[in-house]
């Protein structure tokens, strides 16, 4: 179905080991394989950086049950499209409901039906392949292909509000193309778009973790978030990113910094808290970020 390095990945939860094996013998030939035994370490694994892309999730759990996990991950930004097939032994009509009305997709009982399993995983899969390629369309920067605004702001939002509840820090990096200005009026429009387009893929392939996010603010400006990021590794993460920016060599002859395009970086970090708007977090970042370009831009500042 998938070759190797495509095939999805299905995250089978549930506290009864020898249910578990039973449906990863049932997948393995076409899809990667992970297991839960608890509501918690599933959770664990889909916040992670390589969350799955389905999740077989068993109702009666001892601890965190199956209804809380798919709330949860319902409730975050970055886990909230992974569709989440609730597996049961028996379900009634106002159960099914309830769980519908979480956000799991369908539901399958056991003992397993080897053919029902294979074609409701599919068609889901399938279905939120189709879902992500409309999604991603509406969320990307026309220009440059990594995410907009519009993304930036749910992803700080759900990202927020996860940290709040683990309690985790968050940074973020605000960056700035130096001089772009004097770059368009002597380079033209279509050469600032082309800086633009190398700028945010050399940003773009600096971030390692799935949960890093980069997105294009407006104009010659970039935002990334980092989830659960401190201070000083968010920094070595910003200065990776204006020496990858440096590393092109882009030709800038109008620059009063270098003669090739660089950016301008600054970071900030806190730890959200309930009643606490992400807003602070963001005019931090910016203020870092004026700091570099009053002290001679080309720098990052906290």
């Amino acid at each position: 179905m998938f070759d190797s390095s495509e095939r999805p990945t299905i995250l089978v939860v549930d506290d009864a080991k020898e249910n578990v094996s039973v449906l990863a013998e049932l997948l393995r030939s076409d899809y990667k394989i992970r297991a839960a035994t608890s509501g918690e370490k599933a959770l664990d694994i889909c916040f992670s950086d390589n969350p799955p892309d389905l999740i077989l999730l068993d109702i009666i759990m001892p601890g965190i049950d199956g209804y809380e996990v798919c709330m949860r991950l319902k409730e975050a930004s970055q886990t909230k499209s992974i569709p989440v097939i609730f597996v049961t032994g028996k379900i009634n009509e106002e159960e099914e409901i309830r769980g519908f009305n979480m956000g799991a997709v369908d539901y399958i009982k056991k003992p397993y039906n080897s053919v029902i399993v294979k074609a409701r995983v599919s068609m889901h899969l399938e279905l939120k392949r189709y879902r992500d390629r409309l999604e991603n369309f509406s969320y990307l920067d026309g220009l440059t292909g990594i995410s907009n605004r519009r993304k930036f702001d749910e992803y700080l939002d759900s990202t927020w509000n996860l940290a709040v509840r683990v309690s985790m820090p968050v940074s973020m990096v605000m960056m700035d193309i130096d001089f772009f200005k004097q770059y368009n009026d002597h380079y033209g429009h279509q050469g600032g778009d082309e800086c633009l387009v190398k700028i945010a893929q050399v940003l773009s392939k600096t971030l390692v973790r799935k949960t890093d996010f980069l997105a294009r603010y407006g104009g010659e400006e970039f935002v990334c978030i980092l989830p659960n990021t401190d201070a000083d590794n968010a920094f070595i993460i910003a200065e990776k990113m204006r020496q990858n920016v440096m590393s092109l060599k882009i030709p800038h002859a109008f620059s009063d910094v270098e003669e090739i395009v660089t950016i301008s970086a600054g970071v900030a970090t806190k730890f959200p808290a309930k009643n606490v708007s992400s807003a602070g977090l963001v005019e931090e970042a910016d203020k870092a970020l004026y700091k570099s370009k009053e002290s001679g831009r080309n720098k990052t500042s906290y």
